[in-house]
């Protein structure tokens, strides 16, 4: 395993492996495969702030479902984690390189109406959607079909579970 560095900067470490995709590609994906690990586990924290703190008529409806979402999101951490060892990188997935790396908007602290949870779960999911959405496109770029599939399957059940959540939002009065 060596240090690679970029730019006066230490950059991500690479482990050996028989993988025929190019060094510098894999070296490429598993920095971009650790920014969406990074958003991941800041999903599922953020998924379990709602669960604990959701309060008001709707508690036990929205704390299931908010568990379910961070029990899925603890899935697609796992994947990609997983992805990025297969390729010969280290996954990068502590709370702390979360917290200087998500690109996901800070979830409010102060909020307990299970409506602003709904609004604030629902923004995490489609940030985080998007920035999904952008991987598949940089994996292809990248000619790595099997990252591109993990971040499609990743896609169809983060959105998946935005609509479940945006549910609770948009009955019609």
């Amino acid at each position: 395993m060596k240090t690679l560095k970029s730019g006066g900067a230490e950059a991500a470490q690479m482990y050996e492996t028989e993988n025929d995709i190019s060094k510098e590609r894999r070296t490429e994906l598993n920095a971009l495969m650790n920014r969406r690990l990074a958003d991941a586990v800041d999903l599922q924290m953020q998924m379990k702030q709602a669960h604990w703190n959701v309060k008001g008529p709707s508690f036990i409806g929205l704390h299931e479902l908010f568990d379910k979402v961070a029990e899925a999101v603890e899935g697609y951490v796992d994947q990609i984690a997983e992805r990025i060892m297969q390729l010969g990188g280290i996954a990068e997935g502590t709370v702390r390189m979360a917290a200087s790396r998500s690109r996901l908007p800070e979830y409010p602290l102060a909020i307990s109406d299970g409506t602003a949870h709904v609004e604030a779960v629902a923004r995490a999911l489609s940030t985080f959607g998007k920035e999904v959405r952008t991987t598949v496109d940089e994996a292809n770029a990248l000619n790595d079909a099997d990252t591109a599939d993990l971040f499609t399957e990743i896609s169809r059940g983060t959105d998946q579970w935005l609509w479940f959540v945006e549910a609770h939002s948009q009955a019609t009065k």
